[in-house]
């Protein structure tokens, strides 16, 4: 017998018993986005490498180190997408969707970035990002963040908090750039091996080391809110004080950089203490600047990004059900006869009440067979049409739960209507 395959490494499956918690959760993204009146914008997994490396920085980890890039058959160089901002900027860009106007926008899917696999941090991920273009005052940034927390609330998260800090102009973040340069250089011998090479590259991800050994170093390090422009700081003391009236609960982390280059001014992330290392679940921030990098108008731009696997962690790890995936009802068919009209009525049923979920039984089986299929299948009730439910166009309902009840012989076109009371009555 010939070996069966695996998949990649840090590549997953998602199997039917754990997609019944994605399922629950992506409703409610969906439900919270169209809220705030966000547009889903559906965007191709591979882009041209040079997109990447000009929106996120050529000197980060994710363009030195962790993009999956190949070239194509006429010699393009391509790249699996390993964050959604840029390829959205793109896509508005090229579709001309931010001329004179504001946008918000969201879209959802698998990233890809190779990185050592763990739990929470895999080499194809799924992110659900939102987007909003053309508005450059801190209203815009409290909205997202309230967003965010109306998310956690809806899903019943409460153990996750909010760090907020602030980047700064492009100016006064070179200026203090300098400075940390400076500091780290000269105690380069405190510093760990990733840390000497960011020096020169992008040394305000030393910041965010989360070496145990250099935190002391750190807390001593020259503090980027000292070195505002008064722009910047009236922008930030603004979005605190929206916080602050929308009751939005957050700690200010002097700490907090990103680590990708586009990002000014606002930053943040969601984390919990529930996931072990990899603690943040949703981060985000304004990106004013990137627009016009690539191409476009100089516009402005926020977004934030949260990771569906560690969302879908948090919530098993919880408890918090997920969609109801089991069948309302399994339709049993004994005789040729049977299975012909039972055909017909399933198809009949689900044209009824579109919400029906039902199963019938394909493959052949004995009654007791199929009756095992039916309990196995989850459902609350099996549907049992035989010969005699044939010839008098009549249908048995068997309920397989407790507390449903005692089975029922009606007219089959009275089934549906009784099934549909029967299992709302039990919270469908």
């Amino acid at each position: 017998m010939a070996k069966h395959f695996q998949a990649v490494r840090g590549m997953n499956d998602i199997l039917p018993a754990e997609a019944a918690q994605w399922q629950r959760l992506e409703a409610t993204v969906r439900d919270v986005l169209a809220a705030y009146d966000y547009q889903e914008i559906r965007l191709p997994l591979v882009e041209k490498t040079e997109l990447f490396a000009r929106a996120i920085g050529e000197v980060t980890d994710i363009v030195e180190k962790e993009m999956y890039t190949f070239a194509d058959r006429n010699g393009d160089n391509l790249t699996l997408r390993p964050e959604g901002t840029a390829g959205c900027v793109r896509a508005c860009l090229e579709h001309g969707l931010l001329h004179h106007q504001t946008r918000r926008l969201w879209y959802a899917g698998p990233m890809f970035r190779y990185e050592k696999p763990q739990k929470g941090r895999y080499r194809q991920f799924h992110q659900v990002g939102a987007e909003a273009y053309g508005m450059a005052g801190p209203d815009i940034d409290a909205e997202l963040i309230c967003l965010s927390a109306r998310l956690w609330r809806r899903l019943g998260l409460n153990e996750v908090s909010l760090q907020l800090n602030t980047l700064g102009s492009s100016a006064a973040r070179a200026a203090y750039r300098e400075r940390l340069v400076g500091y780290f250089t000269a105690r380069q011998s405190g510093l760990d091996e990733d840390s000497r090479r960011r020096l020169q590259t992008n040394p305000l991800r030393i910041l965010d080391s989360k070496n145990p050994t250099m935190q002391a170093l750190i807390a001593e390090a020259p503090a980027l809110l000292d070195h505002l422009d008064p722009e910047s700081l009236a922008h930030f003391e603004e979005l605190k004080a929206l916080l602050d009236a929308a009751g939005i609960v957050y700690q200010i982390n002097p700490r907090l950089v990103r680590g990708l280059d586009y990002y000014r001014q606002t930053v943040f992330e969601w984390v919990t203490d529930t996931l072990g290392a990899q603690g943040a679940i949703c981060a985000g921030g304004r990106y004013d600047g990137l627009i016009e990098e690539l191409g476009g108008p100089a516009t402005g731009g926020i977004g934030f990004a949260m990771g569906l696997e560690r969302l879908v962690a948090m919530l098993t790890a919880a408890g918090r059900p997920g969609a109801d995936s089991a069948p309302h009802a399994y339709l049993i068919t004994v005789g040729e006869v049977a299975q012909q009209i039972g055909l017909v009525l399933a198809e009949r049923w689900r044209d009824e009440w579109p919400e029906l979920r039902l199963r019938l039984n394909c493959g052949g089986g004995s009654f007791k067979a199929q009756f095992r299929r039916a309990d196995h299948s989850g459902a609350r009730f099996a549907l049992i049409l035989g010969e005699d439910e044939a010839k008098t166009a009549t249908i048995a309902i068997k309920p397989l739960r407790e507390a449903q009840g005692e089975q029922v012989t009606l007219p089959q076109e009275q089934a549906t209507a009784w099934l549909r009371t029967a299992a709302l009555d039990k919270k469908s």
